[in-house]
């Protein structure tokens, strides 16, 4: 295992440490319990918007700290979750007296823990909603969750949920436009490669050069099965078939195109797939009127790509081009 880290043990400490002081402007590191927040929290009379999950998947969710997204995250170890001693100070810090919105991946640990956090918060007087991601077509369950998996939709929910609770919206129609992008959002995605946990030091799963697996969670989890290797465009339409199939999606249909890398990809193969994906979209009749490619949620060095599919009203779009500000999407300011 080659990584650029001093102990496997500090890693998450250590980035977060580098991240605070990066984006000392933006952003405030609280060190014990580990969690961040915007330089300005709380912001008075606006709703609060927190999520969190494992290290690993960054930018996701320290780097979507900031204007019109999130006011906390609380990372966890490397693909663990954070526990309810981080959520709970996160959760307090951040409430501006309007409540808090709790943004929740669809993993076992991250769902308990949450609810207790949420739990205790409302028990010091805070108001809480919580809304639940899970996007992800691929399986059902897998070995970090019942259910479907939270994964590329996540990013989208907390920006547009980040631009309701920035325009002023209440708690409940912030957890409303939150609930709404879920429903109306689907993710699946492809290793090319297997990632490496530090502490583990060696890859999460075995994939020879020439087999992919299709439908990998965003920690490793198997997905519905694994081919060989074929080019782009045929990987990108084994993606996107499931997708347009969950989402009902048909013609005329407004919508968002998230092609997300997995760590490992080089922004040229993530433009490749995009490519692909628009053109199966608009030979559809779908209108794709928004759209997002880099490395936003991933899993360490994987090598891989997902896709999203967001379908579009007029609120929703509305809220995506209002102002961002964070270390890691920012626009309109």
């Amino acid at each position: 295992m080659k990584k650029l880290i001093n102990d496997p043990q500090s890693v998450v400490a250590e980035s977060v440490e580098g991240f605070g002081a990066a984006h000392a402007d933006l952003v405030q590191v609280h060190a014990d319990p580990l969690f961040i927040t915007r330089r300005d929290a709380p912001v008075q009379g606006k709703v609060g918007l927190v999520s969190g999950g494992g290290s690993g998947h960054e930018p996701l969710h320290a780097g979507f700290v900031g204007r019109g997204m999130l006011d906390a995250a609380v990372p966890g170890a490397v693909f663990t979750s954070p526990t309810p001693d981080q959520i709970i100070p996160a959760t307090l810090a951040v409430d501006g007296g309007a409540g808090v919105l709790h943004i929740v991946k669809n993993y076992t640990g991250d769902v308990l823990n949450f609810e207790t956090a949420a739990e205790m918060a409302q028990a010091e007087g805070v108001d809480i909603r919580s809304v639940l991601v899970n996007d992800d077509v691929a399986v059902e369950d897998s070995l970090y969750t019942a259910g479907r998996r939270g994964v590329g939709g996540t990013v989208l929910v907390e920006r547009i949920a980040g631009a309701a609770a920035e325009r002023g919206d209440s708690l409940d129609a912030v957890a409303e436009i939150a609930q709404r992008v879920n429903d109306n959002v689907r993710s699946m995605g492809v290793a090319l490669s297997a990632c490496t946990v530090p502490h583990a030091g060696v890859p999460s799963f075995d994939l020879t050069d020439e087999e992919i697996e299709i439908g990998i969670g965003i920690h490793g989890e198997p997905g519905r099965h694994r081919i060989a290797m074929e080019n782009a465009d045929g990987i990108t339409d084994r993606l996107l078939e499931p997708i347009l199939a969950d989402l009902g999606a048909s013609a005329s249909d407004r919508v968002l195109l998230f092609v997300n890398g997995m760590g490992g990809t080089p922004a040229s193969e993530l433009y490749i797939v995009y490519r692909r994906a628009r053109q199966v979209l608009e030979d559809r009749g779908l209108a794709v009127e928004r759209s997002l490619v880099g490395n936003y949620i991933t899993a360490l060095e994987m090598q891989g790509a997902s896709i999203s599919l967001l379908k579009l009203d007029d609120d929703m779009v509305e809220l995506w081009d209002s102002p961002v500000w964070t270390p890691a999407l920012r626009w309109g300011v």
